[in-house]
């Protein structure tokens, strides 16, 4: 006899009938045909502001691509100076700006600083002069009213007097307060020529080449990036290499540099920039100045037929 007894679900007539279960879980309204099928969902429209954000990504992007390709460029000509890389080759036209600059580019890239005079210090050592300064200063002379001193500090004992006029005679007939820029040359016993322009919230600029890049900004010259880069390599091979490098160091970058000269008037292309002003001067101060080729030698000439290289020239005789 069984000890529990439950009555049968099928078959029998008193038999409990099954509940009918769900074949899915959740049920939702057809979407698709039928006069019971939902509307379309409404499309938004798109803010223009991600428009306007999805095309400056895009220029952006097209920006980085031709900066990748000058860079790649300039890396085959550095693993092998020898060769006759064009990097103008891949320049896109470019569009130069007036070399032309008003107060308030000087406050843009200056700061602004109400009732003072806004002074450029640079320290630089008398036994390596800075030759391309001295040219960017007599080319800031030609754009802005400049208050220009020299100054020597205690560390140095000796200063030959040429140095101390490399600026001219100065004559201040003029009250401070109507002088758009300072420029005051301090020659010091410092390893490489150091500038600045807010003494109390900025790091010194260190080297020739870099304070150079700063002053010659001043001008409002304004390239693409591909010319950007290409004159920045140029200033600094001019600097490391033709200045500082070995004989066979100079001799590549003649080379390199008489080729490009063959194609174009200047270094970064048909207007004088900062990388015509370094490597002219570094060029003054090699022993490889009097045995240069015809390129460069024609490139020299039109550097020295312009006003600012004069008060270089005169240190050198």
């Amino acid at each position: 006899m069984p000890m529990y007894k439950v009555r049968s679900f099928h078959g029998a007539p008193g038999a409990v009938r099954a509940e009918q279960l769900p074949t899915c879980m959740y049920r939702l309204q057809n979407l698709h045909g039928g006069p019971a099928a939902a509307a379309p969902p409404h499309q938004e429209e798109v803010d223009p502001s991600l428009l306007a954000l999805e095309s400056r990504q895009e220029e952006i992007l097209k920006r980085l691509y031709e900066l990748k390709t000058a860079v790649d460029g300039l890396s085959k000509m550095i693993q092998t100076p020898d060769a006759d890389f064009d990097v103008t080759n891949i320049i896109q036209a470019d569009e130069y700006a007036p070399l032309t600059a008003s107060a308030a580019d000087l406050d843009s890239m200056l700061g602004k600083d109400y009732g003072a005079l806004k002074d450029i210090v640079i320290n630089a050592n008398p036994s390596q002069p800075p030759l391309s300064l001295l040219v960017l200063h007599s080319l800031l002379c030609e754009r802005y009213k400049i208050l220009s001193a020299v100054h020597t500090h205690s560390s140095v004992k000796c200063v030959p007097e040429n140095l101390l006029k490399c600026f001219g005679e100065q004559t201040r007939k003029q009250s401070r307060h109507e002088y758009q820029l300072g420029f005051t040359l301090i020659w010091k016993n410092v390893p490489k020529p150091q500038m600045k322009f807010s003494i109390q919230t900025m790091c010194p600029i260190e080297g020739e080449g870099n304070i150079a890049r700063f002053l010659f900004s001043l001008c409002g010259q304004k390239h693409n990036a591909v010319t950007s880069t290409l004159i920045d390599s140029w200033v600094d091979t001019a600097i490391f290499q033709l200045k500082e490098g070995s004989n066979k160091e100079k001799a590549a970058v003649l080379r390199s540099m008489n080729t490009t000269l063959g194609k174009t008037p200047w270094l970064g292309g048909n207007e004088l920039t900062v990388a015509d002003i370094v490597a002219w001067c570094a060029l003054q101060q090699t022993s490889c100045s009097n045995a240069v080729p015809a390129n460069v030698q024609k490139w020299m000439k039109s550097c020295e037929n312009l006003a600012p290289f004069n008060s270089a020239l005169k240190l050198l005789k």
